[in-house]
């Protein structure tokens, strides 16, 4: 199909140009190819690593149209920068290979339906769920019904996210209110115990948070940057793959952070 068919959907499904972001996401089209795409391959991450595989697995399929790669963090966080060393290196492999690359980062933590926060909560079970917390003005978060063991929560995150957890045991032992956001939000424990939560699922937080949990009575699970936010991207990429009738795969490159 055409490139510009694709992404002219994806603006349109994520919003991109009406959400708000960090100055240096970038939402939208980074790279462009020659026009038309024939597959997609979703990834967290626009790194080396990730760029590199895109590369190896189009080599298998010469005979294909190009890919275009879906992530959640794009090529540009550093800011400003001349086009030399790494960024000179991803830049140059995508332009060989003619692959284009789309990024969606605060666009996709949000969406309803293929958002890292709503399917994360969906697959743990949440019941009756509303939105918690905001992103200038955006709703972010999930929050929602989940009676279970703590313990047992744990694991289900870590078996389905491959995952080691981290867990701050600052509230009680069976969970009933569980608020979701995705990625580096150990600073949303405040919003979370403020929206009726007891447990916080999360990727990641600074050290003063295990203080924040334990004096606020609140549970706080840490599953990695990396780990919760690869669901997003995959669902982006079903969703795309089943409407267009394109291939899709997932380009797996944890960080273990």
């Amino acid at each position: 199909m055409r490139l510009s068919d694709l992404v002219e959907y994806l603006d349109r499904y994520l919003r991109v140009r009406e959400i708000p972001d960090a100055e240096h996401a970038w939402n939208g089209l980074q790279v462009e190819n020659g026009g038309s795409v024939g597959s997609i391959v979703a990834a967290v991450d626009a790194s080396q690593d990730t760029i590199d595989g895109v590369v190896a697995a189009a080599a298998r399929r010469a005979d294909q149209d190009p890919a275009i790669i879906l992530v959640h963090h794009g090529l540009f966080w550093d800011g400003r920068q001349s086009v030399t060393g790494r960024h000179y290196r991803r830049l140059r492999a995508l332009l060989e290979h003619d692959l284009a690359l789309y990024s969606a980062h605060i666009p996709l933590d949000v969406h309803p339906e293929v958002g890292n926060n709503a399917v994360l909560a969906r697959a743990l079970g949440l019941r009756d769920t509303q939105p918690f917390d905001d992103y200038h003005g955006v709703p972010l978060g999930v929050a929602g019904t989940l009676v279970m063991d703590r313990e047992a929560l744990v694991a289900q995150l870590e078996a389905m996210l491959g995952t080691s957890a981290r867990v701050v045991p600052g509230g009680p032992s069976e969970t009933r209110t569980v608020g979701v956001i995705t990625g580096a939000a150990g600073s949303r424990i405040r919003a979370a115990r403020e929206a009726g939560c007891d447990t916080f699922v999360t990727g990641e937080g600074a050290h003063h948070t295990y203080f924040d949990a334990m004096e606020w009575g609140i549970n706080v699970i840490y599953a990695g940057h990396y780990a919760t936010e690869q669901v997003g991207v995959r669902a982006l990429a079903q969703h795309l793959g089943e409407r267009f009738s394109l291939p899709w795969e997932f380009h797996d490159h944890p960080t273990g952070l």
